[in-house]
């Protein structure tokens, strides 16, 4: 399937959960690591697009194709939500204090519910790679979003905060991981990320770049080369929002960053290693078939 590409824009009353986090880290602060959607086995899902709403799981394990020792999420409490992109509107149906998990070792440990939840209204699976939990995203509405897609949340619970200037739902996007997936939706909207590296015909896998959403909240994802998913050498972001988002990428194992270039060859080079680049999303339509693409260049 022949994808069209589009040239990056460059542009300057719930109460809180009284649990306590099994260690915090960084106490307020953005939370390290990278969750994803998956379905019960935790393996990775084509492009993100599920048939059913039942069929939506969440892994808090290290990101696809991350590489060894990469980390997941730390050790904590935390609790999700689903939500239509922006945020405003809340599509999981149960109360957040049925939607909560711990991690250990930086898999999903254990999944519970506070009083006057239904036990177990949460199914679970089990990854087979790393061994951590999966947990079924469902009960929550349909997206009023015409392209069908959804946002899944997850926050340490003790940084829940209903009076955060921009909070979702008690969810604030500096403390949040977020990701998009689709349910009976054909649309391919894409941010991809591609690392080169001199005299290289191929793409370097297994690394990272970080994705800043419309909201704030962030994920890392990492490159892949996975044809059974449509994954060709990029860290992939999809069914991405309308509206301005940010890819980070910095020096790491494998790639000291020489520049960064948009889909229309505007340079980003200023030889720190970090590099934050903004990406406008324009408004789109269930059916359009679009990648926005940034290109990392390594010495």
């Amino acid at each position: 399937m022949k994808r069209r590409l589009i040239p990056l824009v460059a542009t300057a009353s719930l109460a809180l959960l009284a649990v306590a986090p099994m260690s915090s880290a960084a106490p307020g602060g953005p939370v390290s690591g990278a969750i994803f959607t998956t379905d019960v086995t935790g393996v990775p899902v084509n492009l993100n697009h599920y048939t059913d709403k039942k069929d939506v799981y969440l892994n808090g394990g290290p990101g696809i194709n991350a590489p060894d020792g990469a980390a997941g999420l730390p050790d904590d409490t935390y609790s999700f939500q689903v939500t239509n992109p922006n945020g405003k509107k809340l599509l999981s149906t149960d109360d957040v204090s049925c939607r909560q998990f711990t991690t250990q070792g930086g898999v999903i440990k254990t999944v519970f519910a506070g009083a006057g939840c239904t036990t177990g209204a949460h199914a679970t699976g089990t990854d087979g790679e790393d061994g951590g939990k999966t947990i079924q995203l469902f009960p929550y509405d349909d997206t009023p979003n015409p392209g069908g897609v959804y946002k899944v949340w997850v926050t340490p619970t003790s940084d829940l905060n209903c009076n955060a200037p921009g909070s979702r739902n008690c969810f604030v996007p500096k403390y949040s991981k977020t990701d998009n997936f689709k349910v009976k939706a054909t649309a391919v909207v894409e941010l991809d990320t591609r690392f080169w590296k001199p005299g290289n015909d191929t793409p370097l896998d297994g690394m990272a770049a970080g994705w800043i959403d419309t909201n704030g909240a962030s994920n890392t994802k990492y490159s892949e080369y996975n044809p059974a998913v449509l994954a060709y050498h990029e860290a992939h972001v999809e069914a991405v929002e309308e509206g301005d988002h940010t890819v980070t990428v910095s020096n790491q194992a494998g790639c000291t960053i020489d520049h960064v270039t948009g889909a229309q060859g505007e340079l980003y080079q200023n030889g720190s290693g970090k590099y934050r680049i903004p990406v406008s999303v324009a408004a789109w339509n269930a059916g359009d078939d679009i990648t926005y693409r940034v290109e990392v260049f390594c010495k």
